[in-house]
């Protein structure tokens, strides 16, 4: 059977990225002496560097801003208007075409 996948917690994730960031070794032997692929610390420290704090949500989960969820919730009540707005057309043009 194949090989269970190994998962590593948040914080593991970001001391790991922060030992590779300090230490004088390169990133290769941080990576060895942490028991890590090479290419997972690197993506690791990729994803740091780019959204810092909000990086390493865990299981597809996102972490967002303050203001990316204020527009997350502004985008559902929009979409939810619009569908709103399209039923009521419909049942206009329905009562208004009727037989006489």
């Amino acid at each position: 059977m194949g090989e269970k996948r190994k998962s590593y917690t948040e914080e593991f994730k970001k001391d790991a990225v922060e030992l590779s960031n300090r230490s004088d070794k390169t990133v290769k032997d941080v990576s060895e002496n942490l028991d890590i692929p090479y290419g997972t610390l690197v993506r690791w420290r990729r994803e740091y560097k780019d959204k810092g704090d909000l990086a390493f949500p865990g299981h597809g989960k996102q972490k967002l801003t303050s203001e990316q969820k204020e527009i997350q919730r502004l985008k559902k009540e929009l979409k939810d208007a619009k569908t709103e707005r399209d039923i009521l057309k419909k049942a206009v043009s329905i009562f208004s075409n009727e037989p006489k």
